[in-house]
Order: C-alpha cells, then sequence, then structure tokens
C-alpha cells in the first residue's frame, strides 16, 4: 500500500479558508413557529429549523461542508483530488457545490433512475454523474473510482457521525437551542428529525446528552427503511425494501445510524408523509419536500401524545429542503399515485390531527 499523500500546509490552509469563509457569508438559518392556534392554546408550540435556505438549498449542506473539513483535516484531500460520493440526491448536490468551492473533480456515483431535475443540478456545479445498475452497487462503485483516480470517497454513510462537532462550534443542534432561548418553551420536550445516513439524529442527540438538556428526540423512519426495525432489535444485518420518501430512510443499516441516543422511532406510512407535505405547504404559503411531511407526522403524533397526558412544551424539527425540487414527482398528481398510492384517505387524517380541540 503506498504511503498516504500529505496535502501541502499552504494549500490545506487556503482550501479550509475557503469554507470557511464560504460558512460566514451565510447568515444561520431561520427558525419558524407553526401557525397551529388550537395546539397554542394547550400549550403545546410547533417549529421548523428551515434548512431549505442554505446556499445548496437543503439541509445536507451541513453535511458536505463538515465531510470536506473533516477530510481536509484528517489529510485526506490533497489539491487536485477527485472527490466521490455515493448518492443520488442532496448529498451529492451540496458535495458538487464544496468541491467547485476548492476546484476539485467531483464524481456521484448514482443509480440510473436518478431524475435529471438532481443530475442537472450535480452538474451545474461543475459534477460529473457516474452511473450503475441499482443503488446497491453504489458504494463498492463509488470506492473503485476513488481507488482509480487517487482520489477520495466521502462515503457519507460511515462518517457523518462523526465529521460534525457534536459538543457544539455551530453545529445545528446548537443553533436550533440557541434559536429557542426566548419562545415560551425554551427548551424543547421533542426533537424530530428524519435519518438517512444518521448523521444529523447522531449530532442531535450527543448534543442534548452533552449539554444535559430535557428534550427527547425521535427519528420519523419511512415504511420500507431498516432503522425502526433495527433501534428495536439492535441487529446490524437487517436489511429492508429501502424508502419511497427521497433523502431518509435506507435498505441497509447505516455506520452513521446511532441507535442509543435515539429515544423514539415514529414509522410513517409514504401516503402520510405525502399528505402532511401538502398540508404543511398550504399552512405555510410555499411548498416543502417530502421528507419534512414525514417529520410532520412524528411531530403530530408526539402532539396528540402530550395532549392526552395533559403535557405542554415545544416540538421542533426540521423543514429539510424546498418542495420546488419536487415538481416533478412528489407535487405531480399522477406519479404520486402511480409511485406512493391514493392519499385521499390520509390527507383526511391529517387535516384532523390538525385541529386538536375537535380531535380530543
Amino acid at each position: 500500500m503506498a504511503a498516504p499523500q500529505t496535502p501541502s500546509s499552504s494549500w490545506l490552509s487556503a482550501a479550509v479558508v475557503r469554507i470557511e469563509a464560504d460558512y460566514q457569508r451565510s447568515a444561520d438559518t431561520h427558525l419558524i413557529p407553526l401557525p397551529l392556534p388550537e395546539f397554542a392554546a394547550r400549550g403545546i408550540d410547533f417549529y421548523l429549523k428551515d434548512e431549505s435556505t442554505h446556499p445548496t438549498g437543503s439541509l445536507k449542506h451541513r453535511l458536505a461542508r463538515s465531510l470536506f473539513l473533516y477530510a481536509l483535516c484528517n489529510g485526506l484531500i490533497h489539491e487536485g483530488s477527485t472527490i466521490v460520493e455515493a448518492s443520488s440526491g442532496s448529498t451529492a448536490v451540496s458535495e458538487a457545490y464544496f468541491a467547485r468551492l476548492l476546484s476539485l473533480p467531483f464524481i456521484a456515483v448514482m443509480p440510473r433512475s436518478t431524475s435529471p431535475e438532481k443530475v442537472a443540478q450535480i452538474e451545474f456545479y461543475g459534477g460529473r454523474c457516474h452511473w450503475v445498475d441499482s443503488a446497491a452497487q453504489v458504494y463498492d462503485e463509488a470506492r473503485r473510482l476513488a481507488r482509480e483516480t487517487g482520489g477520495h470517497y466521502m462515503d457519507q454513510f460511515t462518517y457523518a457521525e462523526r465529521a460534525t462537532d457534536w459538543r457544539g462550534n455551530n453545529n445545528i443542534a446548537e443553533s436550533m437551542f440557541s434559536q429557542m432561548a426566548r419562545e415560551r418553551h425554551p427548551v424543547p420536550r421533542w426533537l424530530v428529525v428524519g435519518a438517512g445516513t444518521g448523521g444529523t439524529s447522531a449530532t442531535i442527540g450527543r448534543y442534548v446528552r452533552y449539554q444535559r438538556h430535557d428534550s427527547r428526540l425521535c427519528v420519523a423512519d419511512p415504511v420500507g427503511s431498516v432503522f425502526a426495525a433495527y433501534h428495536r432489535s439492535g441487529d446490524a444485518g437487517l436489511t429492508g425494501a429501502g424508502s419511497r420518501i427521497e433523502g431518509i430512510g435506507r435498505p441497509r443499516v447505516e455506520a452513521s445510524f446511532i441507535r442509543t441516543v435515539i429515544d423514539r422511532m415514529v414509522e410513517v406510512a409514504d401516503v402520510d408523509s405525502i399528505a402532511a407535505m401538502q398540508a404543511l405547504s398550504q399552512l405555510l404559503g410555499r411548498r416543502v419536500g417530502p421528507s419534512t411531511g414525514t417529520n410532520l407526522v412524528g411531530m403530530l403524533a408526539l402532539a396528540h401524545e402530550m395532549l392526552a397526558r395533559g403535557e405542554q412544551g415545544s416540538i421542533l424539527s426540521l423543514l429539510c429542503d424546498s418542495g420546488e425540487r419536487y415538481l416533478p414527482t412528489y407535487y405531480d398528481a399522477e406519479w404520486v399515485a402511480e409511485k406512493i398510492g391514493d392519499c385521499t384517505a390520509a390527507q383526511a387524517q391529517i387535516a384532523g390531527q390538525l385541529r386538536p380541540a375537535a380531535a380530543a
């Protein structure tokens, strides 16, 4: 095995400065209170941290930045390195952005079924798409390409949980609690997130424990994902069908999914995610992505449990990305009918859950 190549100190310093300067140019993402007065009258407040306002439009912008800094400071990236990732979604878009920022070539390994919209976003930032026939092939192919090019396989599914400093240092958890400081219930009773790599849930769960907050972490997991079953059993060898809600859920247990920091899992049917996405888009007057709908289903389940116990408090989750990138898919009625199913009953159910006084 060849000795690792050490990046020159001048190039490494300049690369870190570029990423940090990019961070300083971006204001923190907004905290949005949801207008649900019937819940508020009974002491329960809902919030979403709007991650769609990052330069690349999603929560994965934070992950990509952390992965690049982690790789740089561990000596895994040097001047001219080809960056390779196994991703057909938002992570690849965000990594392409940071690769361009450092003038590094970027390759996203993805199934041939990936939507043209995502391909266009990756290519907009100068990335190249490398095709495989099935999602199961992306991992080995990404490793092969990294070896052949002498580059670096980012491997988001392994490194997401360790690339972010969970003790603080401007991570998403620290930002969430700081923004909640002057709200009616400043320490959330529940934080609700989805999991794709598991990096966000790991960061938040660890931060809550480190800071000794009286908050609990819930992961809303789409049906078909293996994470909920793994959380129950601890069997890392489990496999599943995978998720039809883009960006969250996995067909296999990923190394970055840390089950021991998660207090609760809520399994969410696909039709419920889409119905909640639609209801939330109407509530906010703007489109949100399907994984944000999954989060809302989890929030509502917890809120109704709190009502039944006579509890008050806040529930905080994430607006993961904008719905504008899903216009040909999750916002297309024919596509939803074919790929997801009839959402009529789910729409009525979500509407009822948004009216707690009538449901109680």
